[in-house]
């Protein structure tokens, strides 16, 4: 078993400015730096592959409509799906406090299909080709996300006793913040990566992006504990939000590979030319 020792979540503090508290920067903030960024550079990597429809530009306006998504569906989803009691009990103006932490992934992929989609009308492009060229950027950052949570001692699992767990003041528990940043994250990037090297069925990448996410999210929701204030579900000892919210995920996943590869229309992504025969 490993020791967990306390990381500060601040990693670095300026200022402070004319009578103001210095600025604060969070590692959590700073992972979600290093996801954008990422994500940008493998987008980048794949405009530049022969045959690719996409260009260098292209990925610039990509990434802010991607950014904008994230952190408005996030932060919106995490108020609606987890923390309206905070917002509707305690303090109004709960929603925009972002530095007070929470953010739902869940909410955050809406937000990002939304801005997608309308990244994809102003350029003229699929809606689903779209989709599917984003589909393999973030699992990189979604392991960094994780690895934030894990700076910052949230998100625990249950009491355990394998030798992997990891002691938190004097308890030993599941580390499911890093079971989630190897399988939501490093498993779903080594997948996707691979699998959309070469054009496929227009809609499989984005149905195969949400059946691992899901299949990962559900998986660990069974070692994760849930949120204090929202315990489990329908009256179960295992139903959680995370499940609740993954389900559908799952089911829209299997019923797009269903039928992109039924259909097997051609990626708009990739020019004709490079279209398998």
């Amino acid at each position: 078993m490993f020791q967990y020792h306390a990381i500060n979540p601040i990693a670095l503090e300026i200022g402070p400015f004319f009578g103001y508290g210095p600025l604060k920067v969070h590692w959590y903030g700073i992972m979600y730096l290093v996801a954008f960024g990422v994500a940008w550079w493998l987008g980048r990597i794949r405009a530049r592959k022969p045959g690719s429809t996409w260009t260098l530009a292209d990925i610039d306006d990509f990434m802010f409509f991607g950014m904008l998504g994230t952190i408005l569906g996030g932060r919106i989803g995490y108020v609606l799906f987890y923390g309206l009691s905070f917002w509707t009990a305690k303090d109004p103006w709960y929603p925009i406090k972002v530095w007070d932490g929470g953010m739902s992934f869940h909410g955050g992929l809406l937000g990002v299909l939304i801005a997608f989609a309308i990244f994809a009308v102003r350029r003229g492009r699929r809606i689903a080709d779209v989709f599917d060229f984003a589909a393999p950027l973030p699992g990189i950052g979604i392991c960094a996300v994780r690895i934030g949570n894990f700076i910052n001692g949230e998100l625990w699992g249950k009491p355990t006793d394998v030798p992997w767990g990891v002691v938190v003041d004097g308890v030993s528990l599941h580390a499911t913040q890093l079971y989630e940043a190897s399988l939501e994250g490093v498993l779903l990037f080594i997948i996707l990566w691979w699998y959309t090297s070469r054009p496929r069925p227009r809609m499989a990448p984005t149905g195969l992006f949400l059946i691992i996410y899901s299949l990962s999210r559900i998986t660990v929701e069974f070692w994760r504990v849930p949120d204090h204030h929202l315990n489990y579900l329908l009256g179960t000892s295992w139903v959680t939000m995370g499940i609740v919210l993954s389900l559908p995920m799952l089911l829209i996943g299997l019923a797009l590979v269903f039928m992109a590869y039924r259909r097997r229309e051609p990626s708009g992504n990739f020019a004709a030319a490079a279209q398998p025969a």
